[in-house]
C-alpha cells in the first residue's frame, strides 16, 4: 500500500510531519514498548512493521520528537487511530490538542469511520478531534490472538 503524500503543518516553533525520515524510531520504541499502558513490552520487531505499514504523526520542536500519533487506514473508508503520546516533559502545552487536530485535518483521512480506543484523555479527543462515543458498541466485535 503506498501512503500519501508527505503532509506537514507548521505553527511557530512547531513541526507536525508525516514523514517517515523525521521519525526517532527509538523514541517511540522505549515510550511505547516501556512508559504506555497499552503497549508495554512490544518487540522492536512489532513496532518498527507496525511503523512501515502506518501513516506517522511527529510533533517536533527544534528536531525533536515531543508527540507522536499513528494511523492504521485504507484512506478511503476507515481509519484507526491508535499509539497517541506527549512526552512526559513536553505535557502541559497543548502539544496533544496541536496532534489531534493535525491527524484529523489530514486531507488522505477524510473517512466514513475513524475509530480511536483509549482509556483516557476522552475530552482532549472528542473536543479537537470530533471523537464521541460508539452509537452502538454491541456492534462492534474483536478477534484476541491465541496465547
Amino acid at each position: 500500500m503506498q501512503h500519501p503524500p508527505l503532509y506537514e503543518i507548521k505553527s511557530q516553533d512547531l513541526l507536525i510531519s508525516t514523514d517517515p525520515a523525521l521519525l526517532p524510531f527509538e523514541t517511540i520504541l522505549n515510550f511505547l514498548s516501556q512508559e504506555s499502558y497499552w503497549a508495554q513490552g512490544r518487540t522492536p520487531e512489532t513496532m518498527r512493521t507496525a511503523v512501515e505499514n502506518s501513516l506517522n504523526f511527529g510533533l517536533y520542536r527544534q528536531g525533536q520528537l515531543l508527540a507522536y500519533a499513528r494511523v492504521v487506514s485504507d484512506y478511503c473508508t476507515f481509519a484507526w487511530l491508535c499509539d497517541v503520546f506527549v512526552l512526559p516533559q513536553a505535557r502541559g502545552q497543548q502539544l496533544g490538542k496541536h496532534l489531534i487536530q493535525a491527524v484529523t485535518a489530514h486531507p488522505a483521512l477524510k473517512v466514513k469511520n475513524f475509530l480511536l480506543a483509549t482509556s483516557d484523555a476522552h475530552g482532549l479527543y472528542e473536543r479537537y478531534g470530533g471523537f464521541a462515543p460508539l452509537d452502538k458498541p454491541e456492534k462492534w466485535m474483536i478477534k484476541h490472538a491465541a496465547g
